[in-house]
């Protein structure tokens, strides 16, 4: 599986909310020229949840246009509906992706072996690789360990990406999934201490608006250098910290209006970033050097 700072790229929108795909090209310009690792397209920062199916298909399939096979693309196929989900799969599976990120049902709180059948369904339908995500300040729920090394089992579930910040977690997951079990961030302020402990990389908000630092502090960590990978996650720590001050993909939408690249389209019931946090992120921005 692939190692280092994968970007959880933004749906860019005109403000009438429909999908700036002109914008789209540029941002994956930016990514893989700045060295983004990959590109994960209509996860919770790319809006899925406001999508519908045939927009979040195509706005795939666009990405994958862009791209031209110049770095992988994984796309964001899960949801609270298992049946909808393997229709998500299956679709962007016939548009030759990478892999797909599988996020753990929200609301509807199954129990534990609720979450194993229902990933195990997604996989044994549509075979291509599938990456677990574990977001419970999402969702709600917690899957547990012994959940996911069960899940690894399925021989096309090839990976977690953890929001929990529970960075204990990555050993236990590499020692019952095996070495190859890929073990990403979803939290960008641990991603350094995540590669430490033995991670892979990350699925990155703060790569949409800094790819090349991102990319740079994952490799540093990577190859054992932690003290350049902490140096540039200093510069990256204020971004870390001022991308979440709203709801998420908020901030990071505002910040790439600011630097040029989108307009500052968002849908409902989301909306644009208060005034009282414009000056920070601006600072935070200046800091990793990004405006």
């Amino acid at each position: 599986m692939l190692k280092g700072s994968l970007v959880a790229i933004i749906t860019p929108m005109e403000i009438d909310g429909s999908i700036d795909y002109p914008a789209l090209e540029r941002l994956v310009n930016f990514h893989v020229e700045s060295g983004t690792d990959g590109i994960v397209s209509v996860g919770t920062t790319g809006e899925s949840a406001t999508l519908t199916i045939d927009e979040q298909v195509e706005v795939i399939g666009k990405t994958m246009a862009f791209v031209d096979g110049r770095v992988p693309v994984i796309a964001g196929t899960g949801g609270n509906s298992t049946t909808e989900a393997v229709e998500l799969t299956a679709r962007a599976a016939e548009l030759g992706i990478y892999a797909c990120l599988l996020v753990v049902p929200y609301y509807n709180k199954p129990t534990q072996n609720g979450l194993y059948q229902h990933f195990r369904h997604i996989a044994e339908e549509v075979d291509i690789p599938q990456i677990l995500y574990n977001v419970p300040g999402r969702t709600s729920l917690d899957m547990v360990n012994d959940t996911v090394a069960r899940l690894a089992g399925v021989s096309n579930i090839v990976g977690i990406k953890d929001a929990t910040s529970d960075i204990p977690r990555v050993a236990d997951f590499k020692n019952r999934c095996g070495a190859d079990f890929a073990v990403y961030s979803g939290n960008d302020d641990t991603v350094l201490e995540l590669i430490k402990a033995g991670g892979d990389g990350c699925i990155s908000v703060t790569a949409n608006v800094a790819p090349k630092l991102m990319h740079e502090m994952c490799m540093a960590a990577l190859a054992g250098d932690f003290e350049g990978a902490g140096k540039i996650n200093d510069r990256l720590d204020p971004l870390h910290d001022a991308l979440f001050y709203e709801s998420n993909p908020i901030p990071v939408k505002w910040a790439l209006s600011e630097m040029g690249y989108v307009s500052q389209g968002i849908r409902l019931p989301l909306t644009v970033l208060s005034e009282e946090h414009h000056d920070v992120l601006r600072q935070a921005m200046k800091t990793a050097g990004v405006l």
